[in-house]
């Protein structure tokens, strides 16, 4: 008589592999990683249920097929020499550099690579390196959020993360994260009274919403921002943030204006408001040239292709 139980029959590994055509090696790993319910090792020795099912073949690793997706796999897994990290310190230096910083691209490197200050002049002011180290924290804050909406309060936090610790945060008429309270100018030119900042960000964000995301209105989009100049400072900085998350959420090749074509950068924001843009357009496409040559650099070949032939189809 039995139990009512079904008796198990045991197979070996041997027997096994020739029933799911592979090597008895296979099999082995199968077992000892406890991938085959119901596998026993006694004396030295396998036992099989007869019944086991094959494990299924774990999928092959995928690798990211777009810049967002390489700059958050690397990002997360800190690669050294790769894209993200060739980003962080141009961006930084250049971004930076545009605004006055002394900071050199080696110094820059170093403080990013380290985290920490090494040898650096005594005449670099305190707020360059924190500003800097703050400006890598905004970018990996772009990365990771940029499939979100811009908001007034996206680009609040944008100008938080890069004001905060600052001399200017603690002075009482500086709104670190919040809009200029006292109007300013860039160079000769009058920017957005106060007062009206929030209405004109309102409607700036509004037409952004509904445009095409072309390069062309996205660096419409960064001229109308530099000319509100929404912040007491760090406009400039925030500004091109906006750019990189916008490129990245759009799919549009990214760019780093580089600080020895500042006057060229410069001089296009002015013709742009005249209704001339191949200034402006020339200097970021040196940007995505940039780009695409460290994407090959990298052996994101694929990803250079499609970013020249967007280049050619945009053009």
């Amino acid at each position: 008589m039995t139990d009512g139980k079904e008796q198990m029959n045991y197979l070996t590994i041997d027997e096994i592999a020739a029933n799911w055509g592979i090597t008895p090696r296979q099999v082995r790993t199968y077992c000892a990683t406890g991938r085959v319910p119901g596998a026993t090792l006694e004396h030295g020795e396998w036992r099989i249920p007869d019944n086991a099912a094959k494990p299924e073949r774990k999928s092959r690793r995928t690798f990211p097929k777009t810049i967002l997706g390489i700059l958050k796999a690397e990002r997360i897994a800190r690669i050294s020499g790769g894209l993200y990290h060739r980003l962080q310190i141009d961006l930084a230096y250049n971004s930076n550099h545009i605004e006055g910083s002394r900071l050199t691209h080696e110094q820059t490197r170093w403080i990013f690579e380290t985290q920490t200050v090494g040898d650096i002049g005594a005449d670099v002011p305190v707020d360059d390196i924190v500003e800097t180290v703050n400006h890598f924290r905004a970018v990996d804050f772009v990365i990771e959020s940029a499939g979100a909406a811009l908001t007034e309060r996206y680009i609040k936090r944008l100008h938080r993360q890069l004001k905060s610790g600052t001399t200017d945060s603690r002075k009482e008429w500086f709104a670190v994260g919040d809009y200029k309270r006292l109007d300013n100018v860039v160079g000769e030119m009058e920017t957005c009274p106060a007062k009206d900042v929030h209405h004109e960000m309102l409607a700036l964000l509004a037409w952004w919403k509904n445009a095409d995301k072309t390069f062309e209105n996205l660096l419409d989009l960064h001229v109308r921002f530099e000319q509100i100049h929404p912040f007491q400072d760090g406009n400039g900085r925030v500004g091109r943030l906006i750019l990189l998350k916008e490129c990245l959420k759009y799919g549009i090749t990214p760019f780093v204006i580089a600080d020895k074509f500042k006057q060229f950068y410069y001089l296009g924001l002015q013709d742009w408001r005249h209704g001339k843009h191949l200034r402006l357009m020339d200097t970021c496409r040196t940007g995505q040239d940039v780009f695409i040559l460290e994407l090959r650099q990298f052996g994101h070949l694929k990803l250079a292709e499609k970013a020249e032939a967007e280049q050619k189809t945009s053009k």
